[in-house]
């Protein structure tokens, strides 16, 4: 049987915390960042697979065509009460399946969820399959280094008073259950799916992409207290977040 990665039973929790302009990250991070990557024109359309609750649709022109895909129907429906814009459409969709889209997009997005999903692979087909030639595809993820769960960690050298980024398994990928809840053990949980960043690229290159920029994003977080240098340095050199730019390659 098939995986249930959806986080329908989670997307009321979900939703309240990224609300309609998103979270502190979407804020201060994913959304600027992304749309100086993507220079979203307001005559072009964007693709937004694994949309969530759209948030990144409140932030586009507001002439710019837009379909959210997500598999969740509570995320979808949150989505959708928040964003009245006509250019806007959302539609509940399996993104790993053949996406039921009208028309091509110049542009296609994944935020933040394409670790979520389990075969990653089809994600990109799928999208290939409606971009434009030269459109351009981003990918932003926990950085896949960095950013493993249960695999990696903040740990301290007392005797050269560092913080430092434990990293103990990357290269194989790996199924990881997430609780949603930590500390209440209610028995909600998500799954993340780590890969390797050469797995990405393969799965690019596969589907006819170029890479044409990569990104890295460290958390914009400030501490205080006694040891706040030392976790800012550490914050600073470890990015939390990771940005792919492809373009998909014109048919020859």
């Amino acid at each position: 049987m098939k995986t249930d990665t959806s986080w329908q039973k989670s997307s009321k929790w979900y939703g309240g915390i990224v609300g309609e302009k998103g979270h502190f990250f979407h804020q201060a991070i994913i959304i600027p960042n992304s749309l100086k990557l993507l220079k979203i024109k307001p005559e072009s359309s964007l693709l937004d697979v694994a949309c969530g609750s759209g948030v990144l649709a409140r932030h586009i022109p507001q002439q710019t065509k837009y379909l959210g895909v997500d598999i969740s129907s509570g995320l979808i429906e949150m989505a959708k009460k928040m964003d009245k814009n006509k250019n806007h459409k959302y539609t509940v969709g399996d993104v790993t399946e053949k996406l039921r889209a009208d028309g091509m997009f110049d542009n296609a997005t994944i935020i933040l969820a394409l670790q979520n999903i389990k075969e990653p692979e089809k994600v990109v087909e799928n999208v290939a399959e409606k971009l434009k030639d030269g459109g351009k595809f981003l990918i932003v993820l926990n950085h896949p280094c960095f950013r493993i769960p249960r695999q990696s960690g903040w740990e301290i050298d007392k005797g050269n008073k560092l913080q430092y980024r434990r990293v103990s398994r990357y290269m194989n990928p790996m199924e990881i259950p997430v609780e949603m809840h930590p500390g209440k053990r209610d028995g909600q949980f998500t799954w993340s799916y780590h890969y390797p960043l050469s797995d990405y690229s393969e799965y690019l290159y596969k589907s006819g992409f170029l890479i044409e920029k990569i990104e890295e994003w460290s958390s914009k977080k400030k501490s205080v207290g006694k040891v706040a240098d030392m976790e800012n340095r550490a914050r600073e050199e470890f990015p939390m977040f990771m940005a792919i730019l492809a373009v998909k390659r014109p048919k020859i």
